[in-house]
């Protein structure tokens, strides 16, 4: 940004500040022309928000607000202007508070400007919904029986009724199409020519759809963890999530298998396979675990970053003692009420769930294909929308349009939230995408920063992509770091 440039924004900043309270509802604001104020939060951070339309095809009608939060430059001077992100999850700003080396490290060449997803919010901010009901864990579909599912949707869809109600007109706004939107609210707000952007995990479905809708304004993007939502049909992409799961199970076995201070003696499948034959299995004085339980654990366990515990609960078991695999499959307790990501996600995602029936037919064909762990993960899949009102999915992301741009997807061969297999299906509809394979499983540039590993060959590709705009070479692939410095933890 020149040094005029600058200077304007700075005085736009200070004669236009959006309020401070709730969703707005008086006169319009100009969401292209609006400044941003910013004010000490805590944690290092600064504050802001932007007010923008519920629904951007109506600019003239009700508003809602959009937490952001900057981490500034380290060196203001020399900064390289602002970096949008979006981690993914219930909350970015959150998250970063928690866990600032997630990207810390960007400030050594932007401001990082945190940006929340509609209805997300930080801690207290009047922006976040607050849905008075909880959403229920998914797990509990695990357990088989029409019973257990119609109760399970009964809950979910008393969860995204009160969604609804705490988040009155903004309810219909909550898609990737209206977040896109925002991004390039954000964008002209903070005075860049183009989006330099990092989305994680559900943060790279709205750099997707920014790609569609606003290709000529889109500058230097990294997507990692990208979810696959263009993939046609429900049972495709179960099947996906279960093959993806399957081969996660074989990984962690191989990774097992060559490491000293694994405590499994014999190769983890087959030790699986061992405790479902001799299952119901005792997990202490007066209970016991099924086979269903016992997938449910490995499943639990298959986050590489829980591969030690998870050989540790399979060695134990297999020595007569479950109850290591016994908690590993227990639900928790609801999702904390505040969080309307789960309704986000299903207005995008899914127009319709299959009833109980259908889904049993095809849970079948699931099993077929990943026999031992993924076929579990359909009922993962499933249990976020089911309940919703069918026909309330927004739109698919569609090809983008040609544009300058410059586009790098991070996939994790170890990702079992976003398939790596469909991550690289969406990098190879972004004209001039590259593909940087890795590893790690998901949010690994992220979790690599808390791990304070910070030399990594993904990291590296990054920030040389983003400071310099230097993608690597077509075929690049770095290791899993990650999982290498899991030896430690055995």
């Amino acid at each position: 940004m020149s040094v005029v440039r600058r200077v304007l924004w700075t005085l736009a900043v200070l004669v236009t500040v959006v309020p401070a309270g709730g969703p707005a509802s008086g006169a319009a604001v100009d969401p292209m022309r609006q400044g941003i104020g910013w004010w000490d939060c805590g944690d290092g951070l600064q504050c802001g928000r932007l007010s923008v339309p519920v629904d951007w095809a109506r600019p003239s009608g009700p508003r809602t607000e959009v937490d952001l939060a900057r981490m500034p430059a380290k060196e203001p001077l020399r900064s390289l202007g602002a970096l949008v992100v979006n981690t993914g999850g219930t909350s970015t700003v959150q998250d970063v508070r928690a866990r600032p080396d997630t990207v810390s490290e960007l400030t050594r060449w932007f401001d990082v400007v945190l940006v929340e997803a509609r209805g997300a919010g930080d801690r207290g901010s009047a922006a976040a919904v607050r849905c008075p009901v909880a959403a229920p864990d998914p797990r509990r579909l695990f357990t088989p029986g029409a019973a257990v599912w119609h109760a399970y949707a009964r809950d979910n869809a008393a969860y995204a009724r009160s969604c609804r109600t705490a988040a009155g007109p903004a309810y219909e706004g909550l898609t990737s199409w209206q977040v896109a939107h925002d991004l390039d609210a954000l964008r002209a707000a903070l005075g860049e020519p183009r989006l330099r952007y990092f989305g994680n995990s559900y943060g790279a479905v709205y750099g997707q759809a920014y790609l569609e809708l606003f290709p000529r304004r889109a500058g230097r993007t990294y997507l990692e963890g990208v979810p696959d939502h263009a993939e046609a049909g429900l049972g495709r992409r179960l099947i996906a999530h279960a093959r993806a799961v399957e081969r996660q199970f074989h990984r962690f076995r191989d990774w097992c298998r060559g490491r000293m201070g694994c405590p499994l003696d014999d190769d983890a499948v087959r030790v699986f396979d061992g405790l479902l034959k001799a299952a119901p299995l005792p997990a202490g004085p007066v209970r016991t675990v099924d086979d269903r339980q016992i997938a449910a654990a490995v499943l639990a366990g298959l986050v590489p970053q829980r591969w030690p515990e998870l050989a540790r609960a399979l060695a134990a078991a297999g020595e007569g003692d479950a109850s290591a695999l016994a908690a590993m499959a227990e639900v928790t307790a609801p999702v904390p009420p505040g969080t309307v990501t789960r309704a986000l996600e299903c207005h995008d995602l899914m127009s319709s769930v299959p009833g109980h029936r259908r889904f049993v037919a095809m849970e079948s064909r699931l099993g077929s294909v990943a026999p031992r762990v993924g076929w579990l993960s359909g009922r993962a899949e499933i249990a976020r929308c089911l309940g919703l009102p069918a026909g309330a999915a927004g739109r698919r992301p569609h090809p983008p349009a040609a544009g300058r741009r410059s586009v790098l997807v991070g996939i994790g061969r170890l990702d079992t939230v976003a398939p790596p297999t469909g991550a690289a299906h969406v990098a190879r509809r972004i004209p001039g995408a590259v593909t940087l394979w890795h590893g790690d499983g998901h949010g690994a540039y992220l979790e690599q920063g808390v791990g304070k590993l910070r030399a990594t060959c993904l990291r590296a590709h990054v920030h040389r992509y983003l400071v310099h705009g230097t993608l690597p070479e077509r075929g690049t692939a770095c290791p899993g770091d990650l999982t290498a410095a899991l030896d430690a933890r055995m």
